[in-house]
């Protein structure tokens, strides 16, 4: 774990270069713990896309410990930021992806990294021993079919898929019979991506979800558990969490990925997220390679951001 705590302050440089540089400006002006102080920091976590209300519980929080704890200075209470920014996210209880069995519906707009993220979480269960099966619900885009083909062979598994143009929802209603007949275990569906602005893209998709819980047995005993987990592209910043609402309004998410977050300075939407929606964040992308797709950690996170050591 180490070694990834290190990639994980490698791809959150830019956020925390950002964020580090606010910092470095407040403390510049005096260490004093003073309104302006206080006024200084809040701007600093809403320029960091931490949003308005994680920012401030954030705020709200080290001033009760300044105070409990009479900290000295500025410099104290930033020793306490990386636990402050990792108490806003909601935990995962449990974490979806180690349910077992499970089906996971995975959604978000164009260019989020649904295909790649599902890819990559198949060959991590197989290496983890799980029984996986692929399904493509994305029957509008022809070279994500293609895609999700590579992750598969690259994964050894299988894979259920139509033609071009087909109904999505029957894709899904065929991958629960297969799963079934074939006893997996962890069964990731990729959807297409769509607009969060477009309520007939998203009355669909909310059907492909109905469809599935409904053929899983959602209402019996013993059902295939169905879950669904939004993909968000970090460096969409404010708009994702704009995204993150509407995809939850229609869906009732169970969880967000991350991705991208090596590309953004505002690595603060996690938190925004999370916060404001209360949705646990499964995973972060940091890169492209496999490994670069972990489970999240609130504080080893908190601590890449804030630039101290995990």
């Amino acid at each position: 774990m180490a070694g990834f705590f290190e990639r994980l302050k490698e791809g959150l440089a830019r956020t925390r270069e950002t964020f580090s540089e606010q910092l470095n400006v407040i403390f510049d002006r005096g260490l004093a713990i003073d309104d302006h102080f206080w006024e200084e920091l809040e701007e600093t976590l809403i320029l960091a896309d931490f949003g308005g209300p994680a920012t401030l519980e954030i705020i709200e929080q080290l001033q009760d410990s300044a105070q409990r704890l009479a900290l000295a200075d500025g410099r104290a209470v930033l020793e306490r930021m990386a636990e402050t920014i990792a108490a806003q996210f909601t935990p995962a209880d449990p974490d979806p992806l180690e349910i077992k069995p499970v089906c996971l519906l995975f959604v978000g707009v164009n260019g989020s990294g649904k295909t790649t993220t599902v890819g990559k979480l198949a060959k991590d269960g197989v290496e983890r021993g799980r029984r996986v099966l692929l399904g493509s619900a994305d029957t509008f885009r022809a070279a994500a079919i293609e895609q999700l083909d590579v992750w598969a062979r690259r994964a050894g598994v299988p894979v259920v898929k139509r033609e071009r143009g087909a109904d999505p929802a029957s894709v899904s209603y065929e991958v629960i019979e297969r799963a079934e007949s074939a006893a997996a275990d962890l069964i990731l569906v990729d959807t297409a991506g769509r607009l969060h602005t477009s309520d007939d893209l998203m009355r669909e998709l909310a059907k492909v979800a109905k469809v599935t819980r409904k053929r899983a047995g959602e209402w019996k005993p013993g059902a295939l558990p169905v879950r669904t987990v939004l993909v968000i592209d970090a460096t969409t910043g404010q708009n994702g969490l704009q995204q993150a609402k509407e995809f939850n309004r229609a869906l009732k998410l169970d969880g967000v990925v991350i991705t991208k977050l090596d590309g953004t300075a505002k690595g603060g939407i996690a938190v925004a997220i999370s916060h404001e929606l209360g949705l646990p964040v499964l995973r972060i992308g940091i890169g492209e390679s496999i490994d670069d797709l972990r489970p999240f950690n609130a504080l080893d996170f908190a601590s890449a951001l804030v630039g101290r050591e995990g």
